[in-house]
Order: structure tokens, then C-alpha cells, then sequence
């Protein structure tokens, strides 16, 4: 299987995680050459930067990965370890403010391996096509689809014959080792394959920033809403890894002073698809409706033991939120479905 490398628009896959986020525990683990900016740079989750008047000791300061003027044939390139591996279906090179010293062409090639090897031993692995070798602009948002359905855990970004990209952004769907899934896990988490599947109202921030990993470090890092008016509420509705039993919950209004909501309840259900979970269908209370304080990380016990899928919880009128956490355990029977679709994403025949 190879990758398309066909262009696209951002739009096609930008609603998925960046895998290789520094956010997500992503890291530029290694690169042939970086003289005028640093490869870290690449992964930063923030939007590329720009100073005229910034210029060090090596030239013009450049927020962003940058080579030296290639003199002898080949190519530079930087390797990303994923944050979370996963299955890629798109790739952002962005090089913004790179205009006369940009890569006109680029290539992403993709490993999957065990355990961590260091940037010397995955320079020397066989790495497989995402992206085809494509054209790249100056100064523009690159976006190529991937094809290819298996599960990797780093990238190769390869520029043609030199010069600089701002960001790599690497969208999929989290694919979790499900050795790791055992025991008392963060069933709603990304990293473990939670996801949001409806958001009332994102207005100022998405409701994705609910399942990231860590403590939220601002109240941008959260979920927050619009002032709502009408006198209805706000809600969020997540599909677990897998089906299972929610022992307690965390919900962290840290950050949200004045824009906390006012009460939470927290509603849950087995459903068959994402597309029932929209629409209705048979909820169960995990959590009443409760009262929370700002900027508070509150834990609440849950008593049920129906094996769920889906989680919803609702925020009473509106108000922000840093971080929700639903913790328990993958029934056996999840587990192992869990295990078969990782062989089969991973080595598929």
C-alpha cells in the first residue's frame, strides 16, 4: 500500500487531532541538517510567528525548521515521533513566511515500530509513502490526503532539495496499543481513543481541548461555549474507546473564573453509532445535575454498572470548561475487539 499524495484542502481532515502535536507528546527526534531554525519548531501547536527585524548570529530568524543552501545532491528531512500513533488521513506542510527559501517539492514517508528507537537507528529503517513527492508552495497551507488505512507511530518529512517549513501537522484517528487499555483508564481520553462526536456551541475554543492529555495550562486549553440567552443549555457528547464501566468522574473547570457553568449533569448510553448518539436514544443519569465552582477540579463517584459507549454531559446554561475525565474499565469483550482491529490496522493482509 502507498500513499496518495494527492492535494487537498485542510478542510477535508483538519477536524482530526494533529498526532504529531507537541500538545499530544509529539517530538522531532531527529533531522539531517537544521543551521537557520530549529526542527522543534515544526510541532509547535501555536501558529507560526513572524519578525522582520529578528536576525541572529546564522541570518534571519525563522519561526520554523530551516536547512542550509544544499551545494551536493539529496535532500534534507525530520523525523517525528507521533504523540499518538495512529492511522494518518491528511497532512498540513505549512510554509508560512517562507517565500524565497521554501522546499518546492515534499514527501512524507511513515514507520511503525515498537518501543523507542533513537533518531540514528529510524534514519537507517525502511520507511513507507504517505505522500507521494508534490509540489509545495512558498508562503501556503500544503494539504495532501492519505490513502493509506495502517497505523504508524512516526513521519518522515522529506523537502526537496532544501530550505524551510513552518509546521508539519499530521491529522488521524488515535489507534492506542491495547496492552495499555487495561485496568483503570481514562475511557473518554484521546490518547486512548475517546473522541467528541457533537458539540452544541465552540465558540471560542473546541470541545476536543475536553479529552486532551495533562492539565489545561489556560483557559484557552479548554472547552467555552457562547453566552447563551434562550434559556437552554450547553453540551458535549463523547464516544468512549470502547464499551465500559465509568467508576467516577473529573470535571476541571481550572481557569474559568467568571465563565464556569453554573451546574454540570453528566448522561450516559450503548448505542450502536454516532450518528443514534446525535439524535437521541436511551440515557442513562451517571451524574445529576450538580452544582460545580470555578476554577475547581472537582471528582465525582458514579454507582452504575451498565457497560456504556457514550457519554454526554451538559452544562447548565452555559459556560467553560478545562478538562473532562471519565474513568473505568474496557469490558473483556471490548478488549478484545480492541485487539483485533490493532493487528488488523497494523499488519493487514
Amino acid at each position: 500500500m502507498t500513499g496518495s499524495g494527492a492535494e487537498a484542502s485542510a478542510a477535508d481532515f483538519a477536524g482530526l487531532p494533529d498526532l504529531a502535536s507537541r500538545r499530544l507528546g509529539g517530538g522531532v527526534v531527529f533531522a539531517n541538517d537544521e543551521l537557520f531554525a530549529e526542527k522543534e519548531n515544526l510541532i509547535k501547536p501555536e501558529q507560526p510567528q513572524f519578525s522582520a527585524a529578528d536576525f541572529g548570529n546564522k541570518g534571519k530568524v525563522y519561526d520554523g525548521w530551516e536547512t542550509r543552501r544544499r551545494r551536493e545532491s539529496g535532500n534534507d528531512y525530520a523525523i517525528v515521533r507521533l504523540g499518538i500513533p495512529g492511522v494518518v488521513r491528511g497532512v498540513v506542510v505549512d510554509t508560512a513566511f517562507f517565500r524565497g527559501n521554501f522546499p518546492p517539492q515534499i514527501s512524507v514517508e511513515a514507520v511503525n515500530i515498537d518501543g523507542y528507537p533513537s533518531g540514528a537507528e529510524l534514519a537507517a529503517m525502511s520507511w513507507e509513502p504517505l505522500v507521494q513527492r508534490s509540489a509545495a508552495k512558498g508562503d501556503a497551507v500544503n494539504a495532501y490526503a492519505v490513502a493509506d488505512p495502517r497505523r504508524w507511530t512516526h513521519v518522515r518529512l522529506s523537502i526537496y532539495p532544501d530550505g524551510g517549513v513552518a509546521r508539519l501537522r499530521v491529522h488521524g484517528e488515535p489507534v492506542p496499543d491495547p496492552a495499555f487499555l487495561t485496568g483503570t483508564i481514562d475511557l473518554a481520553a484521546l490518547e486512548n481513543g475517546g473522541q467528541v462526536i457533537d458539540c452544541s456551541d465552540a465558540f471560542y475554543s473546541s470541545a476536543t481541548n475536553l479529552i486532551m492529555p495533562g492539565l489545561a495550562r489556560s483557559m484557552a486549553d479548554g472547552w467555552e461555549n457562547a453566552r447563551r440567552r434562550d434559556g437552554g443549555l450547553d453540551y458535549v457528547t463523547l464516544a468512549l474507546a470502547g464499551v465500559g464501566v465509568v467508576r467516577y468522574v473529573d470535571i476541571d473547570t481550572s481557569y474559568f473564573v467568571g465563565n464556569a457553568p453554573g451546574w454540570v449533569r453528566l448522561l450516559s448510553a450503548s448505542l450502536e453509532s454516532a450518528e443514534i448518539a446525535v439524535e437521541g436514544g436511551a440515557w442513562s443519569e451517571l451524574l445529576p445535575r450538580t452544582r460545580v465552582q470555578p476554577d475547581t477540579q472537582h471528582r465525582f463517584a458514579v454507582t452504575s454498572e451498565e457497560a456504556v459507549t457514550h457519554v454526554r454531559l451538559e452544562v447548565f446554561p452555559d459556560g467553560g470548561l478545562a478538562r473532562l475525565r471519565v474513568l473505568g474499565e474496557l469490558t473483556p469483550v471490548a478488549l478484545a475487539r480492541l485487539r483485533d482491529r490493532y493487528l488488523a490496522i497494523c499488519w493487514p493482509t
